[in-house]
Parts: structure tokens; C-alpha cells; sequence
């Protein structure tokens, strides 16, 4: 907590899962700051270095993970040119979901705190799959509780 009662806001370090994207020039407004549309993006790299930087990949054979929850609280503006730094930690994981939160940061200053579910889907029936054993044990791996 801080000294007026919020919470501390995340760094890097909290998140065993890290990435990184260039601020490119397109992805300001014109108020001369990232857009905020541009923070999903940002935050979407972080989700794809977990589910697919992982040997094997998190995603089994004839699924995906679709994107149903997405709560995303602005911090401090980013600014071009940089760097965005991405954090990703999974903290609990339900019959077919996994939770995630997410932060992003630029030259150390948390940007954006995320909380992000994800789904897994059968492709196939394009409808919710439960996840497998091997899928629980590896997100156990990663820190996540069931719940």
C-alpha cells in the first residue's frame, strides 16, 4: 500500500514472464502519447510469449485461447520513440480460463496494470475446452492456483 491507501504499482521484476515491443511512431495520437488502444496490443506480446515461447507451446494440438476479459487501468502516458516493456504472471487458473495480470513499463515507470482471462477453445466446436492435466501442471509451474 502507499502512503494514500492504493495499492503499490507493480515493477518488472513481480513478473516472471517478460517481453518487449518498440514504440513505433504510428502508435501515437495526437496528443503526441501512445494511443490507448495501442496498450492491448502491447499487452497481447506479453500473452504470446507465455502461451507461445513455452517448448512445447502452451496451446495443445486443435485449440486456441480466446481473449474474453480485459480490464485495463491507464498509469502514465508512454511516448515515442522507446521501448515498452511487458510483464505477465498467471495467478489462477479456472476449469477452461486462466488468469493473468499484466503490467506494461516504459524507462521503469509502470505505463498500465492489466487484468486479463483467457479461454481455451476447441477449435473445432469453437467452444470452451476444459484444460488438460500437462496444461494445469505447467501453469502450476508458472505460479497459478487453481480456484
Amino acid at each position: 500500500m502507499t502512503d494514500s491507501g492504493a495499492p503499490a504499482l507493480p515493477k518488472l521484476a513481480d513478473f516472471p514472464f517478460r517481453d518487449h515491443d518498440t514504440i513505433r511512431y504510428g502508435d501515437t495520437d495526437k496528443l503526441g502519447h501512445v494511443n490507448n488502444a495501442v496498450f492491448s496490443t502491447y499487452l497481447e506480446t506479453g500473452r504470446a510469449k507465455l502461451l507461445l515461447n513455452s517448448d512445447p507451446p502452451l496451446i495443445p494440438p486443435g485449440t486456441g485461447f480466446a481473449l474474453v476479459r480485459l480490464v485495463l487501468d491507464f498509469r502514465a502516458e508512454m511516448l515515442w520513440p522507446g521501448i515498452v516493456e511487458v510483464g505477465t504472471r498467471v495467478v489462477r487458473l479456472g476449469r477452461s480460463s486462466v488468469y493473468l495480470e499484466q503490467a506494461l513499463f516504459q524507462d521503469g515507470t509502470c505505463t498500465a496494470t492489466a487484468e486479463t482471462v483467457l479461454v481455451l477453445m476447441d477449435l473445432s466446436t469453437r467452444r470452451s475446452t476444459p484444460l488438460t492435466d500437462d496444461l494445469r501442471e505447467r501453469f502450476a509451474a508458472a505460479g497459478a492456483t487453481a480456484g
